[in-house]
């Protein structure tokens, strides 16, 4: 009987490790299952947050997108009212030119025909003949210089610089010269070919110092200088406005355009 009894224990001991061993690989099984499925969970979670991230970010993109139409629409909106205000401006500053040329011809016609009538009457019964004196702009000036001007009021520029050319080169030496030169200039500046309209304002003020155009290129000098970024001779024209034309329009406005020059920094 012992014996007997001594041979079982070692498949009793047997018995209970392969008990064991399978409790271990049902732990293990358990556990993995377990990381399996926390390992499922987090990458939903991961996924949902990186879903709400995309989404709040594509809301955000669709909310600037249409910040920036709005804001690019309202900057379309300002450039045509300030375009519409330089181009009425430009107009009302050549009417006040043409009504002021007109009045500047008629006067010179009346002073014409007024010193013309005091010599005659002086003169008496001696002579009878006309008394040559400087009187204004012949009719075929005139209607050079208004077909040049009013090509400029239409908008037709290229039309206006031609028409203008070709009365300098005719008419050099008439007293609507000034004037020619000076709106010969803005045609360049309009269509912003500063380099030529800068040369262009410099022969005015150079050829016609003591003409009424003379501050206001001497203004656009300092424009176009601006625009070219040469600041240095923007700030130099702009002051002599100021200094030899303290009470005119053209020293308000390049006393302006020296408060914008210092604002940006140049």
């Amino acid at each position: 009987m012992p014996v007997k009894h001594i041979n079982f224990i070692p498949v009793a001991v047997l018995a209970l490790l392969a008990g064991c061993a399978t409790d271990t690989y049902t732990v293990q099984d358990q556990l993995a299952a377990d990381q399996a499925r926390l390992a499922e969970r987090v990458d939903g979670i991961e996924r949902k947050v990186d879903s709400q991230s995309l989404l709040e970010m594509s809301r955000k993109l669709d909310a600037m997108e249409l910040e920036v139409r709005t804001l690019r629409g309202d900057i379309e909106t300002l450039q045509f009212e300030l375009q519409g205000l330089n181009s009425r401006q430009r107009d009302q500053y050549m009417d006040i030119d043409s009504r002021l040329q007109g009045l500047e011809t008629g006067g010179a016609a009346a002073v014409a025909a007024t010193t013309g009538a005091a010599v005659a009457s002086s003169a008496g019964s001696a002579s009878s003949a006309p008394v040559p004196v400087a009187g204004p702009a012949s009719a075929s000036e005139q209607e050079s210089y208004n077909t040049a001007f009013n090509a400029l009021k239409d908008g037709r520029y290229e039309q206006a610089a031609g028409a203008f050319s070709q009365f300098l080169s005719a008419f050099p030496a008439s007293n609507l010269a000034d004037n020619a030169k000076y709106w010969y200039a803005e045609t360049f500046y309009v269509r912003r070919q500063f380099a030529e309209a800068l040369s262009t304002f410099e022969a005015v003020v150079k050829e016609y110092p003591d003409s009424r155009k003379t501050p206001d290129a001497l203004l656009k000098i300092g424009y176009c200088n601006y625009e070219l970024g040469q600041w240095s001779q923007a700030k130099s024209a702009l002051t002599q406005v100021g200094q030899r034309f303290p009470d005119s329009t053209a020293a308000r406005l390049a006393s302006q355009r020296l408060d914008k020059i210092k604002a940006e920094g140049h």
